[in-house]
Formats: structure tokens, sequence, C-alpha cells
């Protein structure tokens, strides 16, 4: 299968993360070598519009064959639309029909090719559409609030209207957690979604779900990342 990873160069919560080093490699780099130890990943492609970002890709085996137009590389581009440019890239590349595909964030270090090939597995099995990861949220939907324009707090609307119980009272909810994703190529170019009737969830620990989006989730991501090399020596 077509791995897909998308690494845009500006990155305003941890400015340069994508190859900034955690445990002694580029953050990039534990994605692309988690995708090309996978038994179900036959091609490796990351989609960046920075000329320090390809060439750590290249370094660590990725394929480059394009850079990423300046319209799909702002803050307000549409995640999809760089799907189905690099999708499109490697068909029109190849003459072959792309129908699935994957997709892996290089912001999540954790995730490995037991992940990936492990959700692969599932994703077939269950004779899926597509594929979304999630880890088990840290609260419950309930619990949200937001301030209004006058700084008082307001049910966020989630649960609105239930009181808010013990955690251990609450049915369990799951949040994506950005690690893998198969999507289908028909139903993104058509429907501009992830998701749909046929779409299973494989689900993560959370010590694994580690999305570095600031830079205390760095911090988490390396000690996690340090315990993991420490324990395999």
């Amino acid at each position: 299968m077509l791995c897909i990873i998308p690494a845009r160069g500006g990155s305003k919560g941890v400015p340069g993360k994508n190859i900034r080093e955690i445990c002694g490699k580029p953050l990039i780099a534990w994605t692309i070598e988690a995708a090309k130890k996978a038994k179900g990943v036959d091609r490796v492609i990351v989609t960046t519009d920075d000329e320090a970002i390809a060439a750590v890709a290249r370094e660590y085996g990725a394929e480059v064959p394009f850079m990423r137009p300046a319209e799909l590389s702002s803050d307000t581009a549409s995640a999809i639309d760089v799907y189905l440019h690099a999708t499109e890239f490697v068909m029109n590349e190849t003459g072959e029909q792309i129908e699935k595909f994957m997709v892996l964030l290089p912001t999540v270090p954790l995730r490995t090719e037991q992940h990936i090939d492990e959700a692969l597995e599932q994703f077939k099995k269950d004779g899926a559409t597509t594929l979304i990861s999630f880890a088990e949220a840290e609260v419950p939907a309930s619990w949200y609030h937001k301030l209004n324009e006058q700084g008082r707090v307001e049910n966020a609307g989630f649960g609105q209207g239930i009181t808010m119980t013990n955690r251990q009272n609450n049915e369990t909810y799951i949040v994506p957690n950005g690690a893998i994703y198969i999507l289908d190529y028909k139903l993104l170019k058509e429907k501009r979604t992830y998701y749909c009737d046929n779409t299973v969830a494989y689900i993560m620990k959370r010590e694994d779900s580690i999305d570095i989006d600031y830079p205390i989730d760095f911090e988490f991501a390396k000690c996690l990342l340090q315990k993991r090399l420490d324990e395999n020596k």
C-alpha cells in the first residue's frame, strides 16, 4: 500500500518540529522508518514544501518525487487536497489506479511498524472502506466547557443537559490520534471525507498516541521514546 507522510515546513506551535531532533533522530525519521519496516507498505512518499525536510526524508529512505505547491502549503490549505495531490501524482506517474492509501502524520513518533501492520490486518479482516486510529479520550465529552464573550463558563454542547459525573460512570469516548489513516481515494475525491458507514477504528494506547502540537508534547514524547529505547537495549 502507498504511504503518504505530509510534512509542511511552517509550524507555529513548535517551529521546525518535523526535523527537530528527538532521541537522536529528526522527528520525521521515526515515522519514515516505521513505514519502511511495515510489511504492508510498498512505497513511502513525503509531501513537503520545505527543502530541508525533503533532504532529511530522502536521507532516511523516503521518496520526495515532487515539492508541494504553494497553494497546498499554507495554514489554511486542506489536508484532503494535499492527499489527493500526492495520490494523483503517483497515479499519473505509474498509470495505476489507487483505490486505498495510507497517511501517517510525522508528529506521532511512538507509532511503530507493528501498529501499522496491525491496522492493515484489521482493515482487511473487517472489509472496511476506511480506517482511522484512535486513542481513548482523556476526559468524557460531558466535561467540556467554554468561555463566552463575557468570560463566563458555558457548556460546550457535548452532552448538554447531562449532569457531570465521575469518569468511571461515563461512556468511553475515543479521539483520532493522527497516527494512522487508511483512506479511500473515491470517497475522498467525491465526498471529501475520511468517514463513512464502513469506517473502522484501530485503537492505540494513549502513551503511543502523542501527537506533537505544542512544546510540552515534544517533552512527553522524548521521555517515552527514551524509555522505550532503554528497555530495548
